[in-house]
């Protein structure tokens, strides 16, 4: 069964999203899994894995490894043979655009996908999250003359919708998502911090680590705007209903 955990945002070396790591462990179906990290998206930041091998090693009981894009430059046997020898693959956070570029200049895009075909847990937050969709918003290209303009990036594509993350934190992201649905065919999922989409099969549910996190759903219908909250309960729904309209 494919499976992705994208979460929103939110800091995981202060464990604001540990109920959700833990969920993310407990789908590989196995009591001490191998969790591959991939930070490229901070520039392989050493610190960032040092945190995730405290939470998801120490805490979470997994056996952790690190994919290095930028500070390494692996060949794709050696970046497939990492991949595919994982259980879980979390991508965590940071420049968007730049981790697509790279992940596409190393043939690792096609390589995660692969990985999706395989039922290997992929998982990641913020940049890490956007990845797996056909679409993420980003602030990684700046605009001088609009400092909050969000740029539509096209992503893996293995979830049909476009994904926006951080809403509860910066609230310029529902405006920035309703000027990109208004250009884009399908849904866009508008997740907060500390709230994670969890989608197993074609279900999906939302788990939320922190009171008040949430999600919404945002899209065009006969040319009028749609932005509802998206349900919070135990039980997984149909995805094929959250990214229709």
């Amino acid at each position: 069964m494919p499976k992705i955990v994208a979460i929103g945002g939110g800091e995981l070396k202060d464990l604001d999203t540990l109920l959700i790591d833990n969920e993310i462990v407990k789908l590989t179906g196995k009591k001490h899994p191998k969790a591959l990290f991939i930070p490229t998206g901070s520039g392989d930041s050493e610190g960032y894995w040092q945190t995730f091998q405290k939470v998801y090693g120490e805490k979470l009981g997994c056996r952790t490894d690190v994919l290095y894009l930028i500070r390494e430059n692996p060949s794709r046997r050696e970046i497939g043979e990492k991949i595919f020898s994982s259980d879980l693959i979390y991508v965590g956070g940071g420049n968007t655009l730049r981790l697509l570029k790279k992940w596409r200049e190393k043939g690792m895009d096609e390589i995660l996908k692969k990985a999706y075909e395989k039922n290997i847990v992929l998982s990641g937050l913020s940049a890490g999250a956007i990845c797996w969709f056909n679409y993420g918003t980003s602030d990684s290209i700046k605009y001088k003359k609009h400092p909050k303009k969000l740029s539509r990036l096209k992503c893996l594509g293995l979830i049909h919708a476009v994904l926006s993350p951080h809403h509860i934190r910066e609230p310029h992201r529902k405006t920035e998502l309703i000027k990109i649905m208004k250009r884009t065919s399908g849904t866009g999922i508008a997740l907060d911090d500390n709230c994670a989409i969890e989608i197993v099969d074609g279900w999906y549910r939302l788990i939320c680590s922190k009171k008040n996190a949430g999600a919404h759903k945002c899209y065009y219908k006969n040319g009028k705007l749609h932005y509802e909250p998206i349900e919070v309960k135990k039980e997984f729904g149909l995805l094929a209903e959250l990214t229709g309209k």
